[in-house]
């Protein structure tokens, strides 16, 4: 057997630049394999990391995935409020730690506006724990201050003082402006890659003033309430869309689940974000199945490429393994030779992939989490992953014995016989 494998590594450095382009088309099939495993994977953590650290979602009775939606990803519209009574009851419940209320229904641009508090920027937070950053500026402190995500910033080009002008509801089409009540940019948050870089900002009592003047949906006629004025009004929410909840204790989310449901006052619903997720993933998740089926065709046009490559070579190669069974080669060991030669192209392929993954995450890492907000950690294969890598190694040592078996059946005089 080793001077099989001696003579597959001579034979394999005498063809060195046609292997090493088989090498090369291996190593890439190899990357793209497990490159389109991890993007699949960190897309799907990404996803249910939209929102961490976040025990309850308190909102209207819905289906769990609508209020998921529109409380996370700003998605469609809340078919009731819950009122702000229910909000502050929620948040002197003893074992409640914090709570983040959200108000929405205004949009700028075509990215939706949501209404909040101090807490938002204090607690929310979004993959591994992760707290919201500024990039510019600080978080409003008046009422007619707004924080932008990082991709409203971008795409719209503002920055730090420019003035901007929301517009009622969420359809860009038949929007109502309240260009009478600009407001100021004073913050752009760091780029998360969750819906929040979507987002423009602003305080629950600035929702209220811009909808003094309004009602049901539209200006009141003839009615005006200047900017400077609004402070002279009662600029408490009266409702708000829903409620993010942290707890002291996670041991007790089922408890106050049950209390939230059991409400009397009014019909409200709980969710666990990580369950709503879930669920919700199975709804949105066709793109991970379309991922599956292109990791399977990839493996395929990779195997694929190795036999054509090896029975393309046999053609060239006729004379060389006419002349080893002329030297007294029995067909088996022309057999062995080049299996051992496809498996050695093979593994070494697929090394060089695992070390161009690698590199690849190392070096475009930190830019696609910045740009995306998905997290490429330079890690290990992990045990799926190693698998995967033995799978393809056996699979294309099986495919390397077509070629083995093609070369085993030619006989000493084909290869010795020139063809005219």
């Amino acid at each position: 057997m080793m001077p099989l494998v001696r003579l597959a590594m001579l034979s394999a450095w005498n063809r060195r630049f046609t292997l090493g382009l088989m090498l090369i088309a291996v190593a890439l099939s190899t990357t793209l394999l497990l490159g389109i495993d991890r993007v699949r994977h960190e897309v799907r953590n990404g996803f249910t990391q939209s929102v961490s650290g976040t025990d309850l979602v308190v909102g209207a009775r819905t289906s769990p995935v609508q209020l998921m939606l529109y409380a996370i990803f700003r998605l469609g519209g809340a078919t009731n409020n819950i009122s702000w009574s229910s909000a502050q009851k929620l948040s002197s419940n003893p074992a409640v730690a914090w709570t983040i209320p959200l108000s929405l229904g205004d949009s700028h641009r075509g990215f939706p506006v949501l209404a909040t508090n101090d807490n938002y920027f204090k607690f929310f937070h979004y993959g591994d724990r992760r707290a919201l950053r500024f990039a510019e500026g600080r978080h409003f402190q008046t009422v007619f201050e707004t924080v932008l995500g990082s991709e409203v910033a971008e795409r719209l080009h503002y920055k730090i003082g420019d003035r901007i002008v929301l517009s009622h509801g969420t359809s860009e089409m038949n929007l109502s402006d309240h260009a009478d009540k600009p407001f100021t940019v004073i913050g752009i948050l760091a780029r998360t890659g969750t819906p929040v870089d979507k987002t423009a900002h602003i305080s629950l009592e600035a929702m209220e003033a811009i909808h003094l003047d309004w009602e049901g949906g539209a200006p009141l006629p003839g009615m005006t309430i200047p900017p400077e004025l609004v402070k002279k009004f009662d600029l408490t929410p009266k409702t708000v869309t829903a409620v993010l909840v942290g707890l002291k204790s996670r041991a007790g989310v089922f408890a106050l689940q049950r209390e939230i449901a059991n409400e009397k006052s009014e019909p409200l619903m709980a969710v666990l974000p990580g369950v709503a997720l879930d669920e919700l993933w199975q709804v949105v998740g066709i793109g991970e199945k379309a991922l599956l089926a292109v990791s399977a065709m990839v493996m395929a046009v990779g195997l694929a490429g190795l036999a054509s490559s090896i029975l393309a070579s046999l053609g060239e190669r006729r004379r060389e393994l006419a002349v080893l069974r002329s030297v007294g080669a029995r067909p088996a060991d022309i057999f062995f030779l080049l299996s051992i030669e496809g498996f050695f192209v093979m593994l070494t392929g697929v090394l060089l992939g695992v070390v161009l993954l690698t590199a690849s995450f190392f070096i475009f890492g930190p830019f696609l989490e910045t740009r995306f907000g998905v997290a490429f950690r330079v890690t290990l294969p992990t045990i799926a992953e190693f698998q995967s890598l033995l799978w393809i190694v056996g699979a294309g040592f099986a495919v390397s014995l077509l070629p083995g078996f093609r070369a085993y059946r030619v006989s000493l005089s084909d290869g010795l016989s020139p063809r005219i």
